[in-house]
């Protein structure tokens, strides 16, 4: 795994999410309001996280940036109220990261065992994790980028490992290292760096589109065949 590829200290672009971003997020916030009395709804939390890592066979960190209801959440509510500072390097680093993993899966683990046999009460721990988590992420958002969480998100760090060559953005001759692309990207890649070897081959990149929709000289592309 080689996620110690060049980053940019840009503040993100935010784009104008997709209607079906709302919906993701709405099922986000019905998730952890309702989750605390409805527990069956937490198991909605090991779902995404398989959905993410079946996805990561293929195309990457796809799932994280297309179809996950948190990061829907930050990209359409953090739309208005995110920070703007950049990520920080020590969130990147992969003893940091690995670290969150093996403490978040240790913990839930934990407390899965304690009363393996009650489905109620394993949605309560998946619950349980989801908002901790995602309480952590809203600081996370509040004071640098509103997707810095997807830069330590333990399931994102896993399939960034399974999934980092899958489904390269592709960068044309017609780039011309304007930066926009950089700008508009929520993990502060450095894309147009890559112009030269023509694609992005990082485990970060969460497939969102942002670049692409950036671009003037849609010099952006995804693999025809993924």
């Amino acid at each position: 795994m080689t996620l110690k590829k060049k980053v940019v200290q840009i503040a993100p672009q935010r784009q104008k999410p997709e209607l079906y971003r709302w919906l993701l997020a709405v099922v986000m916030l019905a998730t952890l309001t309702l989750g605390w009395k409805f527990p069956l709804i937490g198991f909605i939390v090991p779902v995404v996280m398989l959905t993410a890592i079946l996805y990561s066979l293929r195309k990457g960190r796809y799932a994280c940036g297309n179809i996950c209801p948190r990061g829907s959440f930050f990209d359409t509510f953090f739309r208005f109220v995110g920070g703007s500072r950049a990520i920080p390097q020590r969130l990147r680093a992969l003893p940091m990261r690995w670290g969150v993993f093996v403490g978040l899966m240790g913990f839930m683990g934990f407390q899965l065992m304690q009363d393996p046999g009650s489905a109620e009460h394993w949605g309560a721990v998946f619950w349980q994790a989801c908002a901790v988590t995602t309480a952590v992420a809203i600081v996370l958002g509040l004071v640098w980028q509103p997707r810095t969480w997807c830069a330590v998100c333990p399931i994102g760090t896993l399939t960034a490992t399974i999934g980092e060559e899958k489904y390269p953005m592709q960068i044309a001759a017609s780039c011309k290292s304007c930066g926009l692309c950089e700008k508009s990207c929520p993990m502060e890649l450095a894309i147009a760096t890559q112009r030269d070897a023509g694609r992005l081959e990082h485990g970060d990149c969460l497939k969102c589109s942002s670049c692409h929709a950036a671009c003037p000289q849609q010099a952006l592309t995804w693999p025809k065949a993924a």
